[in-house]
């Protein structure tokens, strides 16, 4: 039966997280692909450089992370103490880093004051754009879909690129964590 991940990633727990990814259709994620003669190494560069500006902008650290041929391993710490401590601007201007922004948002960071009125809604963006920059799943999402996207182009092809959404798995201890 499969559980939830709202039930499998529980920062209060283990702020560690070992998580798995894995192309389909025996796609290649980088390296030698045998059967079309293709290298796809500079795959890796998109990866690396993606995962960098993720950790700058969610509270997430990268402690590790290895890209294989057709998959590849992250080991994530929620960053829970910088998630709480981020204030309203913080958390308009890192999400705006990865999306369009709410107009009231924007508006706010331009203006540094919002109308009376609007202050609910802005109030409830931020206080969901705040749990989501400390979201595992939210960190993936924007990972994954534009490597996806990025590679199905290349192929000229359509259609999943990843397996599934991602596998993870909570570390524990600190011999999980070294392992």
């Amino acid at each position: 039966m499969t559980i939830s991940r709202r039930k499998l990633i529980e920062p209060q727990i283990t702020p560690f997280y070992h998580v798995i990814n894995r192309c389909v259709r025996r796609a290649y994620l980088c390296g030698d692909d045998p059967y079309n003669g293709k290298n796809y190494h500079h795959r890796r560069g998109w990866i690396v450089n993606k995962i960098k500006q993720l950790a700058a902008v969610f509270c997430i650290d990268v402690c590790a992370y290895a890209v294989m041929s057709n998959h590849y391993h992250l080991v994530l710490k929620i960053d829970t103490e910088q998630q709480k401590k981020l204030t309203p601007e913080a958390v308009i201007s890192r999400w705006l880093q990865l999306f369009n922004g709410h107009p009231i948002a924007v508006d706010f960071l331009k203006e540094g004051q919002i109308a009376a009125d609007k202050q609910q809604a802005l109030s409830n963006l931020v206080a969901e754009w705040q749990q989501r920059l400390g979201s595992i799943s939210w960190f993936m999402r924007c990972l994954n879909e534009e490597i996806a996207r990025k590679a199905n182009k290349e192929d000229q092809c359509k259609g999943a690129f990843w397996e599934g959404r991602f596998k993870s798995q909570a570390l524990l201890d600190e011999q999980a964590l070294l392992s």
